[in-house]
């Protein structure tokens, strides 16, 4: 009897549903083979190796997701139906059984990969982040039992059923934990986490919070301004904070949700609004609005059945609202440098407690461990892209800071030097933060260890603050007028009464020392991270760090040489940190290879007929000269439009 063809050209097991590996060989019910191309590259090599293989010419080449390729599985899906409906139809005593056998088999290995396997899902994130071998995805939207999967899912998609398949907007819904530590494992939902519209809306409010804390610390530059920027600073990070992780924890996208988040605004708009006399008059409304935000976080926090780990953030909560409530301006400070560490060395601790229940065999240990069987995971995308936005919304601070209006015909003078010199140090800050040390990343510092998990978190609040001080008084030295080429006329009546004919000595501190702390502070984060190495780095990473810590310590003493005008003192700093970007550029290329240009050949590729490939390919064998314009007409006669 003769055999029909299976369809592929190997033996295929159902492993590759979850493996994502791709079918390289088909078999039409003809008997013509097909050998799927992943590249151009590769099916130029696979048409001239098959060509000297197979001499019958019983063979056809397509590109992977062509409309070729897409049809000829289709062909091949419809003919194994028809023998599935043949076989039916002769043995149907036991057509029937072992059918539902091949289905309980495909379930149990779905269920095995999911349980002893990444899934494909996650390709990205270990590209991204690096690789860890305790992380897992669950999917638990979806209607995921293979036995129920029917084989049509396999042909199109049916568009006009899924504009039926809605859902409905509820008013409150039990939150769901996005991802949990569960004996030693990290199980998360397969399906990305999107930032929602109501968190970028937040970010805006947060401008106007940033600007309003940078301009008030940088009118009083002196150690009191100081002190009241950082508290004031704190806090709103703190609210910041804390939504941030309730979102990242919790899923519950429901209207209670977004009234919460509404209510969570408006504690933010009125602790705003007094936060320059919150030293002298408004501080209890000031930390009213606070107290009330916090208290809208607890309420989040309480619905889960996860305990231990919300446990202690709403202790921390708990804590502070009782410390700001009761405390005076003058105990603030002390209050919330103690809460503030208790909340940073809490988190280590509790790290090291949970492993050591887990590895306990003692009776007290396994009581424990009931506690931390199950502990909320950090979802490490929605954290690194939270910290970034922020970050992005520090650096336009301190590029609209610089902004002030010109009244001279020709006004490019001192004023217009400062601005430009400052948007330079602003431009090379966010290409160090995001392009170099956020570049080639091997393993991500929160998945690295505990150690440089805690350290990349905790270590933003003082890089961020640092900035934030240093490009409110770049804003007031720009409008300085006690260098050459500054005349205070050129600048319009608002800005003129800005402007100061000496530097305060504090406005120099805040300025210099707040971006040499920026700078040191963004080492340590670019140390906490793995980097990918190469043979023949022109410098290594250690060292572009060591120059960086070099060049902020030199920007922490720089206000010792109060000679310096704001221009000079500007043009200094931009020097520097321009030193440190291009040390860092220089660092990461490749020693046989030109710093000044890329020495590769430039390749293009396209698709086009079978008929014409052909020919386009034997005239090339034959060394005849191809005239694109005349593959480019179609078989009716008709060119392309230009």
């Amino acid at each position: 009897m003769a055999s029909t063809p299976d369809g592929l050209g190997s033996s295929v097991t159902h492993a590759f549903h979850h493996t994502g590996q791709r079918l390289k060989k088909l078999l039409r019910p003809d008997g013509r083979r097909i050998h799927v191309a992943s590249t151009p590259e590769e099916h130029a090599h696979l048409q001239k190796a098959l060509t000297a293989v197979e001499p019958d010419d019983n063979f056809d080449i397509c590109l992977h997701g062509s409309p070729e390729h897409l049809a000829a599985v289709r062909e091949i899906h419809n003919h194994h139906e028809e023998r599935r409906g043949q076989l039916r139809e002769k043995h149907a005593n036991v057509y029937d059984e072992i059918e539902n056998v091949h289905l309980q088999l495909e379930a149990l290995s779905h269920e095995l990969n999911s349980l002893t396997d990444h899934g494909v899902s996650l390709d990205a994130n270990f590209s991204k982040f690096g690789y860890d071998a305790h992380l897992r995805t669950r999917d638990y939207d979806s209607s995921a039992n293979s036995i129920s999967r029917s084989s049509s899912e396999h042909g199109p998609r049916d568009w006009d059923a899924e504009r039926r398949q809605g859902r409905s907007l509820k008013l409150w819904k039990r939150p769901v934990v996005r991802q949990y530590l569960h004996k030693g494992l990290i199980w998360r939902s397969s399906e990305l986490q999107e930032v929602a519209s109501f968190e970028l809306f937040v970010d805006l409010l947060y401008v106007g919070i940033i600007a309003i804390i940078g301009d008030s610390a940088a009118e009083e530059p002196t150690a009191f301004g100081l002190l009241k920027f950082v508290i004031v600073f704190s806090i709103g990070w703190k609210i910041w904070a804390d939504v941030q992780i309730i979102i990242s924890w919790l899923e519950t996208d429901d209207i209670i949700q977004r009234l919460t988040i509404m209510f969570v605004m408006t504690c933010l708009v009125g602790f705003t609004l007094n936060i320059v006399e919150s030293f002298e008059t408004t501080y209890a409304m000031m930390i009213s609005f606070y107290v009330s935000q916090t208290r809208s976080m607890l309420l989040s926090l309480a619905p889960p059945a996860i305990r231990f780990p919300k446990v202690e953030k709403s202790e921390i909560m708990l804590m502070r609202t009782a410390a700001c409530s009761t405390a005076v301006p003058g105990q603030l400070p002390l209050m919330d440098g103690i809460l503030d560490s208790y909340d940073i060395i809490g988190q280590g601790l509790l790290v090291v407690l949970v492993r050591s229940v887990q590895k306990s065999r003692s009776g007290i240990g396994r009581s424990l461990n009931q506690w931390f069987e199950f502990q909320p995971s950090l979802n490490i995308e929605h954290k690194t892209e939270r910290t970034n936005a922020f970050v992005t919304l520090v650096f336009g601070y301190s590029v609209v800071s610089l902004f002030f209006q010109n009244k001279a015909a020709y006004g490019v003078n001192a004023f217009f030097g400062k601005a430009i010199l400052g948007l330079i140090q602003a431009f090379c800050f966010n290409w160090l933060y995001f392009e170099i040390d956020g570049w080639n990343i091997h393993t991500h510092a929160i998945r690295r260890s505990i150690l440089s998990s805690l350290t990349w978190i905790v270590i933003h609040l003082p890089f961020i603050m640092s900035y934030v001080l240093g490009g409110a008084a770049l804003s007031k030295l720009v409008l300085a007028h006690d260098c050459a080429d500054a005349d205070v006329e050129t600048l319009t009546e608002g800005y003129a009464e800005l402007s100061e004919s000496e530097i305060p000595p504090g406005l120099r501190w805040f300025y210099s020392a707040g971006l040499g702390m920026a700078l040191l502070c963004m080492s340590v984060i670019s140390f906490t991270h793995v980097h990918k190495k190469f043979e023949g780095q022109r410098v290594t990473k250690r060292s572009r760090l060591g120059l960086r810590v070099a060049v902020a310590v030199t920007l922490l003493c720089l206000p010792l040489a109060e000679s310096l005008t704001s221009l000079e003192l500007i043009s200094t700093v931009t020097g520097l940190i321009v030193l440190v970007l291009m040390f860092d550029l220089y660092g990461c290329t490749f020693v046989g290879e030109s710093f000044v240009r890329d020495g590769r050949k430039c390749k293009y590729w396209a698709d086009c007929p079978k008929k014409r490939r052909r020919a386009l390919e034997e005239a090339m064998k034959n060394g005849h000269v191809v005239n694109v314009e005349e593959l480019a007409v179609d078989e009716k006669g008709y060119a392309p439009a230009p």
